[in-house]
């Protein structure tokens, strides 16, 4: 059959003779395809037209590829047969091809005992290069492809997914490599169905039904297109291509969609499929244009033509890389070195007369090194695999494929490949938003959540801790009647909340965790692990979220506050009260009222000093005015007249600050004074392992376990279970404290509120969620109560979602006010007001005195300079003694700010008086001057005589 298609090919191999110059020298290259497939025969042709381009693109090469074309009728023994006559009868220098993975991998070894590099451009099986050197892989390792449909399970938050795939060395060999990349998302493949190549169809739709009555609805198919195309026509038929399920095809089946028939595709609606991007180009347009043309000339029977592959373009390439590399190795037409035969057994085969290639070693380096441009990309090749980093991401809709996305190493999914567009937005991510919408199956536009519940419809067993205390949580009660259960609480309420919250229903049944005569079945240990065997689906109660749990089963978010605190007894607050009127304000307070108290008369004094007598006298006794102004101000008003403005604002902004001082100290001393003050017994663990003294904790906790890796020895841990158990040991001394969760010890304090108290927290959580104890240890995790379910349950991302929606809204405030109630809190010892009441108000004085200082000197530096004196006098003198020249002046008597409203009257009074009265002495002291200023009423009808028996008065 071979030798027919031959002859088919003697034009296209005339016309490459033509070109080639009398000097090439021919090299022999094996072709093993198998011809009754579809990808054989379009390989075939592309080969051949790939020679023909090489050579009229480079007609000065000295070498020429002479083709040997073997049929291996997709079969490893055929594949064989064909390489060893290659070999041996043809002595070739390389081969291309095969073209399944099976064939590739036997004669992979038979290229390492004979140093023949075969490229093959369609077996796409991993297996590892370094052990098959020879074997160069000229299209893409089905490895490469596991990123990105990991890629997908993660944007679409498939936590699960079944594989089917053939039971070839194609189908088998991808398997691992995909299990890890979806682990390394989070996912994992929870079912391998395996299907024979020879499968039946009633042996695949009974593996079908098995899939159905899964919770599982995500599925992805590796496997060859006959086998493929015969299992979505069965899904098909038995409803699985319908809404609510998601398929996924790797690129194998995605490159040989076009070869399927117009049935198949319409089974295959709403399939996702990951397939390396080849880049559309005007060269490649005009390839397949003219493939089309030599196809039909080679296969002239062919009545429908197939359309271009994937596989075929590799084809086309691989023989470009071959043919550069002959050139550029030298590579001539040599014998194999038959001296060193393989032997590799003892019997004679033909095996035994296989000759070394002496080319194979530098040919082989020359096609690692090649590189160039070709028909699908960029083709270089690292550890002898072609390298390729960006993958397309298609939708089967119609008659065809739609374009939905990209998957890149770099930046993971996306719509565009536009790489500037990508660097400035995104770096890594996979999420839904990253790519465009999708049929899918069923015509639904709904992403299908990858999960149902099975078809047998059996409801959730969620089982539930049986409690002798603290019944709020979790209570188990059965009615003598009917002998049902009824299971209330709140753990009970949250979970029924989250489920009425789910986006679809869920049925379930409580099943208490109880023996025959309806008592606990064990520890809560013991209860999350039967999880674990399967005995329950879930189970919902106050069971703390630990590390160890964690290692059987997976946990929800906590729905309760974090925390795990001390219970103990208030005690009255002892000792003397003589000193209780220091209490109201901290030590940090006081100090700094103090000390405001002489800032505040200090910076009065600056500001009154140079306009106002009283603020002038010796300094012993200004020092003792200033220190009574200031305390004075606190009972009643002070004796001395204020003339500044900028002093009185700073005395009404004191003022102002004594009062809410005044106020505040007023009101907690009456606190300290008529409440009784209540203090906590103990405020740590650690006090209570140094007092030697016993700790509680709750029954079937493993709290004890904690205390114990604490250092507490066991016979100081007891055990209680109910509200009524804790208060007696706490009032008749049994234990110094109870350790406890935060939730649990609120409700208690609902029934003891004066008794009790809560001490801060022993250790941070991260609150209850519907499955746990109560528990903290050091070196490890603890949360508080969640719902346990199995590990990778589907039920976990839209139960946790929901578990958020209710914590997070008015739900889980009415529940919470059910549980613990409104009670008032004892009085407890009252704490002094600190600085931190008050900062902003003594920030606020203290800008006031620097703003007022500052105003004041330069308005004593702005007269100074309009007297004519000291800028005429001496321009430039320096910044030091200009202050010092400013602060003299201050210092000194300011007359034109003496009561200027006062002097000016009187002025007016002696020039509006009597003509014959003199005016008044220049020579008049400075003391009877300021005696104007006393608020003493006078008679001023009497002109100017009335104002000199004011000025006798003052005189004497």
């Amino acid at each position: 059959m071979g030798s027919c298609f031959v002859v088919r090919l003697i034009p296209l191999w005339l016309c490459i003779c033509a070109v080639s110059e009398s000097r090439s020298e021919s090299v022999n290259v094996g072709v093993v395809l198998g011809f009754d497939s579809w990808v054989g025969r379009v390989a075939n042709t592309c080969i051949s037209m790939a020679l023909h381009d090489f050579y009229m693109d480079h007609p000065n090469y000295f070498t020429r590829l002479s083709l040997y074309i073997r049929d291996s009728d997709l079969d490893v023994v055929g594949a064989a047969s064909a390489a060893l006559d290659l070999m041996k009868n043809m002595e070739v220098q390389a081969i291309l091809g095969p073209q399944t993975s099976a064939e590739a991998k036997f004669l992979a070894d038979l290229a390492n005992k004979s140093h023949v590099p075969i490229l093959s451009f369609s077996a796409t099986s991993p297996f590892s290069s370094t052990s098959t050197p020879y074997f160069v892989r000229a299209t893409l390792n089905d490895s490469a492809q596991a990123k990105p449909i990991a890629s997908l399970l993660e944007a679409y938050k498939w936590r699960q997914a079944v594989a089917i795939y053939e039971d070839t060395e194609y189908g088998a060999s991808f398997i691992p490599y995909l299990s890890d990349a979806v682990l390394d998302v989070g996912s994992r493949i929870q079912q391998r169905t395996v299907l024979p190549s020879s499968a039946s169809d009633e042996f695949i739709k009974e593996e079908l039904y098995k899939l159905m009555t899964m919770q599982t609805r995500v599925f992805i198919v590796h496997m060859s297109s006959p086998l493929a195309s015969r299992l979505f026509q069965m899904a098909q038929m038995i409803d699985m291509m319908s809404e609510d399920y998601a398929w996924i095809i790797t690129d194998g089946l995605v490159s040989l969609l076009n070869s399927m028939d117009r049935s198949t595709i319409d089974s295959m609606q709403g399939v996702l499929g990951v397939t390396g991007y080849i880049e559309k180009s005007e060269r490649l347009d005009n390839f397949t244009a003219r493939w089309k043309r030599n196809h039909r000339e080679v296969y002239p029977n062919e009545i429908e033509l197939p359309d271009l592959n994937v596989f075929a373009l590799r084809a086309y390439d691989a023989t470009w890389t071959l043919a550069l590399a002959v050139e550029k190795s030298g590579t001539r037409a040599l014998n194999y070195w038959q001296a060193s035969a393989i032997k590799l057994t003892g019997n004679s085969t033909e095996l035994s007369n296989l000759g070394i290639s002496l080319a194979g070693p530098r040919l082989l380096k020359a096609i690692l090194k090649t590189q160039f441009q070709g028909l699908t990309g960029h083709i270089r090749f690292i550890n002898g695999e072609l390298q390729a980093t960006t993958f397309q991401i298609i939708n089967i809709v119609g008659k065809g494929t739609r374009e939905i996305g990209f998957w890149s190493p770099e930046f993971g999914l996306s719509r565009t490949l536009n790489k500037q567009t990508l660097q400035r937005e995104k770096g890594y991510t996979a999420a839904m938003a990253d790519l465009r919408a999708v049929i899918w199956p069923g015509e639904s536009t709904s992403v299908p959540k990858g999960w149902v519940f099975p078809t047998n419809g059996a409801k959730l067993k969620i089982g539930v801790p049986v409690k002798s205390g603290f019944k709020e949580f979790v209570k188990v009660e059965r009615d003598p009647g009917n002998n049902k259960t009824k299971v209330t609480g709140f753990s009970i309420d949250v979970f029924t909340a989250v489920v009425e919250a789910l986006p679809y229903a869920l049925p379930y049944e409580f099943v208490p965790f109880e023996d025959g005569e309806g008592r606990s079945a064990g520890t809560y240990n013991e209860l999350v692990y039967q999880v674990y065997l399967g005995t329950y689906d879930a189970v919902v109660g106050d069971v703390t979220i630990n590390a160890n749990r964690s290692k059987y089963v997976d946990f929800t978010p906590p729905y309760t506050e974090s925390g795990i605190s001390l219970l103990v007894p208030l005690k009255k607050e002892s000792g003397s009260k003589a000193l209780a009127f220091l209490k109201p304000l901290t030590w940090e307070l006081w100090f700094l009222i103090t000390v405001f108290f002489f800032i505040i008369p200090s910076v009065v004094w600056v500001l009154e000093h140079g306009i106002n007598t009283a603020f002038r006298r010796p300094w012993k006794e200004q020092l003792g005015n200033v220190l009574y102004f200031s305390f004075s101000m606190l009972v009643f008003a002070h004796r001395d007249h204020i003339t500044s403005n900028l002093s009185r604002f700073i005395l009404i902004t004191w003022l102002f600050l004594l009062l809410i001082l005044s106020s505040s100290y007023t009101a907690n001393l009456s606190s300290i004074l008529t409440v009784e003050q209540l203090k906590p017994t103990v405020t740590d663990v650690n006090t209570l392992l140094k007092n030697g003294e016993c700790v509680g904790h709750q029954n079937g906790s493993f709290v004890k376990g904690s205390l114990m890796n604490l250092g507490f020895p066991e016979s100081r841990l007891k055990a209680y279970c109910t509200a009524d158990e804790y208060a007696e040991a706490l009032f008749n001394g049994s234990v110094g404290a109870i350790v406890g969760s935060t939730p649990i010890i609120k409700v208690f304090l609902s029934y003891y509120h004066d008794k009790f108290t809560m001490v801060g927290l022993t250790f941070r959580t991260g609150g209850f969620g519907f499955v746990g104890s109560l528990s903290f240890s050091r070196g490890q995790g603890f949360y508080d109560f969640g719902m346990v379910l199995p590990k990778n349950s589907l039920l976990l991302s839209d139960i946790s979602e929901a578990i958020l929606n209710v914590t997070e809204g008015d739900k889980m405030t009415s529940l919470e006010r059910a549980l613990y109630g409104y009670h008032s809190s004892p009085s407890t010892a009252s704490r002094g007001l600190g600085l931190d009441c008050f900062w902003v108000l003594f920030l606020i004085i203290g800008m006031t005195c620097i703003g007022a200082i500052f105003i004041r000197f330069s308005i004593c530096n702005w007269n100074k300079n309009h007297n004519g004196v000291s800028d005429t006098a001496e321009p430039r003198k320096c910044l030091w003694r200009r202050f010092k020249d400013v602060a003299v002046g201050f210092s000194k008597r300011d007359h034109s700010s003496v009561l200027p409203t006062r002097e000016r009257s009187a002025r007016e009074i002696e020039i509006g008086g009597d003509e014959s009265t003199p005016p008044r002495s220049s020579s008049a002291s400075e003391d009877d001057a300021s005696a104007i200023a006393l608020p003493t009423p006078m008679n001023y009808t009497d002109g100017g005589n009335a104002l000199d028996q004011g000025r006798g008065a003052l005189g004497s």
